[in-house]
């Protein structure tokens, strides 16, 4: 048979802990540890639980296994909540906005420590849900029409994982 697509190996999955940067104007908290990958919602900090925007995700990690050379490696976010922008050692791999979330990092993966950056921007109805808790002057968003209570129920957000390194085996040839 002929595949369109190749089929991906799971080499390796990052786990233990993340930075994660919030914008402060929004309600966040300018650094956070997050001790392994999980939604905003769930947190116990409103400023988490109830952000909306974009939060940057940090981690440095090494290659533990040699990777076969003529293959594409891919960073596989798992499930985004709900787009993503990937920076490994600094170059900027593009945008993941839908599954599979994956990213090809072949050309800025290199031997040693790798410094991962993973922009996450999720919707507005958490902000707009925790605002309906505080006191008008105290709201950081506004519009004119709102469909949340403050008791309304929270989206998942956030990088929730897992995230692995990938290869492609090769597309048979035709």
């Amino acid at each position: 048979t002929t595949e369109n697509f190749p089929s991906f190996a799971v080499v390796q999955e990052l786990t233990g802990a993340w930075q994660v940067a919030f914008d402060p104007k929004w309600g966040g908290p300018e650094q956070v540890t997050f001790d392994k990958l999980e939604d905003w919602a769930t947190r116990r900090e409103d400023g988490i639980r109830y952000y909306s925007g974009t939060a940057t995700y940090r981690q440095s990690f090494q290659v533990k296994a040699p990777l076969p050379e003529a293959r594409q490696v891919f960073l596989d976010l798992g499930l985004v909540k709900n787009i993503a922008r990937v920076r490994l050692n600094g170059n900027d791999l593009g945008v993941a906005w839908t599954a599979p979330w994956r990213v090809d990092i072949s050309r800025a993966l290199k031997p040693g420590v790798n410094a991962l950056e993973i922009d996450v921007a999720n919707l507005w109805p958490n902000r707009l849900t925790g605002d309906q808790s505080l006191p008008p002057g105290q709201r950081l968003t506004s519009t004119t029409w709102n469909p949340f209570k403050k008791d309304s129920p929270l989206l998942e957000s956030g990088l929730l994982g897992p995230v692995t390194l990938q290869t492609a085996e090769p597309l048979p040839a035709k």
